[in-house]
């Protein structure tokens, strides 16, 4: 069942989307295109900053859906109450062992109201969800951007697959998702560790100021690898499968049936009402 998307992506708006994805995209790449020294404190100075210049952006998005009539009240309410589940959700798991709870509703909910919806509750969902379990801090801006990127491709998926084929595809959505967000999210810390190895491995796998740009991946992809892709990342993994496989069907018949009754981006239209005469005897 194809529905319309809650938030409708017209060029103005696509545009902004898009600036933001690549601004954002610069936000964890810019350490490898320039010399950075190694410190303590890692984004602590900055990340005020970038946090403030992300949400003027969702602003800017919201604005632009708004004028173009992407975006109406309907969309805001659903946006709020799927919010507000996925900050509830998350405490659930609290990425022990990497079992996170919120990302299969963000995949079910890009998947069934459009990217651009998604992108905006990607976002919102994790500052609900940092607000509510005292999440908030310089790592908070990324998580945004991240979880944002991975409602909006959930949204971009082929809209005509359905069944246990669609199933099937957002689960391998979920699996690569997964990894990809664990690889992000170490990458925007990852220039700032100074010393850093692991027991099991000969050799630093720390960023080198000024070191070529595949030397520095290449030390990059050995940390994640051993810190990160086979726990926590694959937890998560497992989280994501899992809970579409079980909750999927439902979920996503759910989500449809609101969709529909919602009728999102129907123009209402007024017409005349013809009264019929009355006949006195």
């Amino acid at each position: 069942m194809i529905t319309a998307p809650a938030v409708r992506l017209g060029p103005r708006s696509a545009l902004v989307l898009g600036l933001a994805s690549l601004a954002g995209l610069m936000m964890f790449l810019w350490p490898l295109l320039t010399k950075v020294e190694p410190q303590s404190m890692q984004h602590g100075p900055d990340a005020p900053f970038i946090f403030m210049a992300i949400l003027p952006i969702l602003i800017v998005i919201v604005l632009a859906e708004l004028s173009e009539g992407g975006m109406d009240s309907k969309a805001l309410a659903m946006l709020g109450v799927l919010s507000a589940v996925n900050a509830a959700l998350r405490p659930l798991g609290a990425g022990t062992a990497g079992i996170e709870t919120v990302f299969f509703m963000l995949v079910l909910a890009g998947r069934v109201f459009g990217a651009g919806f998604g992108f905006v509750l990607g976002c919102t969902s994790l500052f609900a969800s940092a607000l509510l379990t005292a999440g908030v801090g310089p790592w908070l801006p990324f998580q945004m951007l991240c979880s944002a990127w991975i409602g909006m491709g959930a949204g971009l998926l082929p809209r005509r697959i359905t069944g246990k084929a669609e199933i099937a595809m957002l689960v391998v959505y979920g699996v690569v998702v997964a990894y990809v967000f664990g690889f992000l999210m170490n990458l925007w810390f990852w220039p700032f560790i100074t010393d850093a190895e692991v027991p099991y491995h000969d050799g630093h796998i720390s960023y080198v100021p000024g070191a070529p740009l595949l030397e520095n991946l290449h030390r990059f992809g050995v940390f994640t690898l051993l810190t990160s892709t086979a726990g926590w990342d694959t937890g998560r993994a497992i989280t994501n499968t899992v809970a579409i496989v079980v909750l999927g069907p439902a979920v996503l018949a759910t989500l449809r049936r609101a969709s529909r009754k919602a009728s999102f981006g129907t123009i209402p239209s007024f017409t005349d009402t013809v009264v019929p005469e009355i006949r006195r005897p």
